[in-house]
């Protein structure tokens, strides 16, 4: 088993697409929450086991899915009897819009990762915030806490932002060196 987990969820495949970015650089082994708030058989003996578990989910409405939401009630037993006390934790999301209320969705995820006694890990990148910054640079969006992306609501997985790409990929690699040094 991966020391490192992400467990999201997806409606469209945009979500999933920066999952598998930041699973490609970091190592993680994904667990795709269902269309019905499920996890496949195995993901809770999985996320027991990882060292690092990564949240993802699309911002609805301001906050997580409700396919998120169901697995995060169904988290009380691990939090009951502590089992992801001192595990990382981080946390991304993506929407349609720029900002779409993206930072209560990833406020949730740390409110969840913070119940669960868990030591979050931002995303260690500076904005892109300079005139001459462009939708392709790398955390355009500016998220210190938690990946955020945004993929027009008219667009396909082919057509997500390569910037957006990018910024998973190193999210990826920071949440892989945060996971050796709590290792280490």
């Amino acid at each position: 088993m991966s020391s490192i987990v992400i467990v999201s969820h997806s409606g469209y495949g945009h979500t999933r697409k920066i999952a598998e970015a930041v699973a490609a650089t970091s190592g993680a082994e994904l667990i795709a929450i269902d269309a019905e708030g499920n996890l496949p058989e195995g993901g809770w003996e999985k996320l027991a086991a990882a060292r690092t578990i990564v949240f993802g989910s699309p911002t609805y409405m301001g906050s997580v899915s409700w396919q998120f939401k169901k697995f995060a009630d169904a988290s009380s037993k691990p939090w009951y009897l502590q089992h992801w006390k001192n595990k990382l934790a981080a946390g991304f999301t993506n929407s349609a819009s720029m900002n779409g209320d993206k930072l209560s969705t990833l406020h949730y995820l740390f409110t969840l990762s913070q119940q669960h006694s868990m030591l979050w890990v931002g995303t260690g990148m500076m904005p892109s915030n300079a005139k001459s910054a462009t939708r392709d640079d790398i955390n355009y969006i500016a998220s210190s806490s938690g990946l955020m992306t945004s993929t027009p609501s008219d667009a396909s997985t082919d057509e997500m932002v390569p910037g957006d790409l990018a910024t998973a990929a190193k999210f990826g690699e920071r949440i892989l060196e945060a996971t050796a040094l709590l290792a280490g």
